[in-house]
């Protein structure tokens, strides 16, 4: 018989998966404790957008709370690496062994390169495939000079400042025969060979289903619990395979089929995910983790509709630019528009909204999380504006949990005037 799961069981099943259920551990996060983490959730988005951090600091943060960012560079960047760079659910780190198989199912084909002279292509590969097997790892700026190519704009590729170097380089990396060996200060690609890289190359004997059912079966642990549609995005494989792979991973006991009520599409859990008794944790999300991947699972799931808003026109923006979801034990119950503002020391919460359901305490929760957040990004103190149907209730907050409220907000009701008029906090420990 097919088990039958309420929506409840459903969410704690998934946030177990994603290493969200929990209270986090108290004391230092150990390397160790990160690798687990990073195991867990299988790859980590990459995005450049350093707005509050990178993006791929944040799950980190989000599961494991204040943690040393050094950590991720010496599991990405020194032997034997724990991550490394590839296609996944778009730029990702991804775990080692995925690899592999995802150079049979990855396929991007919008770098440019094949807009390219393929003369022209190959010569460029073999000046930069000989360049790096004779040198240091290299950035395309680097390698650009190099070569002694003139780096001009190509303003046909989606606004990307590529020249033939850095769009050949990106081939190449899709293709598997170049990888990162790290990343710069400037958050630029420093490419070396991939045979650097692993340890152990991967080998073209590779199967394609066993390759997919290696991805898909991951991404369902990853889930704990999901649809074909769930399953394929996580690695962005495609969906048609993906529902053979899902039927194939059902045979081997691998993936059981479960009913959720109020879920309507064919749903199927991981046979090893936990149900825990009740979800106890607590997390800022980044626009770009991996709980909030899939639109649809999230609205249905959680009932919390997410849309990232950074290429939206401002005047267009319902909540703001650089918008995280607020997880509280079991729901996702409000909204905050953060920026860290390094020069002045402050976490800016640009605007702050409930959802209809948020529970009592969600303010004086949210406060706590932020004031850790200021903690780890090495601010001193957390700013308040007085936008969002949350905003009053949080700068009152955080000035609670701070114990002491700033001389300028005394005169002032949080939810009017300028920024300089809301509340500000000193972060907690």
């Amino acid at each position: 018989m097919t088990a039958s799961l309420s929506l409840s069981q459903a969410r704690r099943i998934a946030l177990a998966a994603q290493g969200l259920a929990k209270v986090r551990p108290t004391g230092p996060v150990s390397p160790r404790s990160v690798g687990r983490t990073f195991a867990q959730l299988q790859l980590v988005q990459i995005d450049s957008v350093n707005v509050v951090a990178r993006s791929h600091y944040l799950p980190f943060f989000s599961r494991l709370g204040n943690y040393d960012v050094n950590i991720l560079s010496t599991m990405s960047a020194r032997k034997p690496r724990k991550m490394m760079e590839y296609w996944a659910h778009e730029a990702s780190f991804i775990r080692p062994e995925h690899f592999p198989d995802l150079l049979l199912w990855q396929k991007r084909a919008w770098v440019g390169a094949h807009r390219l002279d393929p003369g022209i292509r190959r010569d460029m590969e073999d000046r930069i495939l000989e360049s790096l097997a004779a040198g240091p790892p290299m950035t395309a700026s680097e390698l650009t000079a190099k070569l002694g190519h003139s780096p001009a704009a190509d303003r046909d590729n989606w606004g990307w400042n590529w020249n033939i170097v850095k769009r050949v380089l990106e081939h190449l990396f899709e293709e598997g025969r170049v990888s990162a060996a790290s990343r710069t200060p400037q958050f630029e690609r420093k490419y070396t060979l991939t045979s650097r890289v692993l340890s152990t190359y991967p080998t073209p004997e590779v199967d394609a289903e066993e390759a997919l059912d290696r991805l898909i079966g991951a991404a369902a642990q990853a889930h704990g619990i999901g649809t074909v549609r769930c399953f394929s995005d996580y690695f962005r494989t495609p969906l048609k395979a993906g529902a053979d792979s899902v039927r194939r991973l059902v045979g081997a006991g691998v993936l059981e089929p479960v009913s959720v009520r109020g879920w309507e599409r064919e749903t199927f859990r991981h046979v090893d995910a936990k149900l825990p008794r009740r979800a106890e944790g607590r997390a800022l999300l980044s626009p770009f983790d991996s709980l909030v991947f899939e639109r649809r699972r999230l609205e249905e799931l959680f009932g919390f509709h997410y849309r990232i808003e950074i290429y939206t026109p401002a005047l267009k923006r319902r909540f703001g630019y650089y918008v995280l979801p607020f997880l509280l034990r079991e729901h996702i119950v409000a909204r905050v528009d953060l920026k860290a503002d390094r020069t002045a020391g402050q976490l800016l919460v640009r605007s702050a909204y409930g959802e209809r359901d948020a529970p009592a305490d969600t303010a004086v929760e949210l406060a706590a999380e932020l004031g850790l957040m200021a903690t780890w990004l090495g601010l001193e103190e957390v700013v308040v504006w007085p936008v969002g149907n949350l905003a009053g209730d949080l700068a009152e907050a955080v000035t609670g949990v701070a114990g002491h409220r700033d001389p300028e907000s005394q005169d002032a009701s949080p939810l009017r005037g300028e920024p300089g008029h809301a509340a500000l906090v000193s972060p907690v420990d």
